[in-house]
């Protein structure tokens, strides 16, 4: 069984751009305000189509429904969702400050948890991430400040820059500031608590919905001022994010390198294509693409150019 390739899903959003389109020169978009493009998922709303093998045209949904254990391993049960949504967002204004549910509250709040991973792709020079907390913030004057239209005075911002990375676990408060181009790879959710909107409004001329009860409830008030990883630019492998759900290694590599990265019925993973131009197996990958190599296949890639991606493995025994 050869890798799987997926069409992308594209996504308006107030805080949106264009460089989804003119950084991976992808043509078809329509629109100045494309925030995000889903390009893995597999939810009951959205759902992957496949773009090669014979399973071209079905979705990701479908290609379980059919090969579950092949892609996935002996351990896959039927029904079960790919565990992982992977996305682009081009965050060309900032975004709301918000927060996902942790497991043990999401069950109460009838959400899903969400730990997700940032992966800075572009920045500008302003670029910035809100993660987390000042230190010594504390939640009756944190509410009373959302209350005021001053949320940000209790917010952790840090610059961003190119190859930067930031687990961002459920109950962590964040935003991302203007000026990003973010590859997000998390759980399969998409519950999200908007906790402050900068006080705009939507695409429809309307302010924002947002859901402070819930996100008080949310919230971790002991998460002050983590650090962003400043990822490695040279040759080699190294591990950038590792939780329950998933672990992410960044790879560099030079032209006309080869790895092999999984034998045959091993556990399935996905690469992501930061720089450069991919062989991964008998399928090529262009920047900003991915492949899922499933669990009954090997995986090696080759390189014709230097190139840089991410790959995500650790994820397949955490679907239902």
């Amino acid at each position: 069984m050869n890798i799987f390739k997926f069409e992308p899903i594209y996504k308006e959003r107030i805080w949106g751009g264009t460089k989804i389109r003119d950084s991976f020169h992808r043509s078809g978009i329509n629109g100045e305000n494309i925030g995000e493009s889903w390009d893995v998922v597999d939810r009951d709303e959205d759902n992957s189509i496949l773009a090669n093998t014979s399973f071209r045209g079905k979705t990701l949904s479908d290609l379980l429904r059919s090969e579950g254990k092949t892609v996935m391993g002996p351990h896959w049960n039927e029904g079960y969702r790919f565990p992982l949504l992977v996305k682009w967002l081009d965050c060309a204004e900032r975004l709301s400050l918000q927060v996902h549910p942790p497991k043990n509250v999401a069950e109460r709040l009838n959400g899903e948890p969400k730990t997700e991973n940032w992966y800075v792709a572009e920045a500008s020079e302003e670029a910035g991430l809100f993660i987390g907390l000042k230190k010594g913030t504390e939640p009756e004057a944190f509410l009373q400040a959302i209350q005021d239209g001053k949320a940000e005075t209790f917010c952790h911002r840090t610059e961003s820059q190119k190859g930067d990375s930031v687990l961002v676990e459920s109950g962590r408060l964040h935003a991302i500031d203007g000026g990003n181009l973010i590859l997000e790879i998390q759980q399969n959710s998409d519950t999200t608590y908007r906790v402050f909107d900068w006080k705009r409004l939507g695409l429809d001329g309307r302010p924002r919905s947002l859901h402070v009860e819930e996100s008080m409830k949310c919230i971790d008030f002991d998460d002050c001022e983590p650090e962003l990883i400043s990822t490695n630019t040279q040759k080699g492998i190294e591990v950038i994010a590792e939780s329950d759900h998933f672990r992410i290694k960044k790879v560099n590599i030079h032209s006309n390198d080869s790895i092999v990265f999984k034998e045959i019925n091993s556990d399935p993973l996905l690469i992501h294509l930061l720089e450069g131009r991919l062989q991964v197996n008998h399928e090529f990958l262009s920047k900003g693409e991915h492949a899922l190599c499933p669990f009954s296949s090997s995986c090696s890639v080759t390189s014709n150019e230097d190139c840089s991606f991410l790959v995500t493995d650790r994820f397949s025994r955490h679907a239902q």
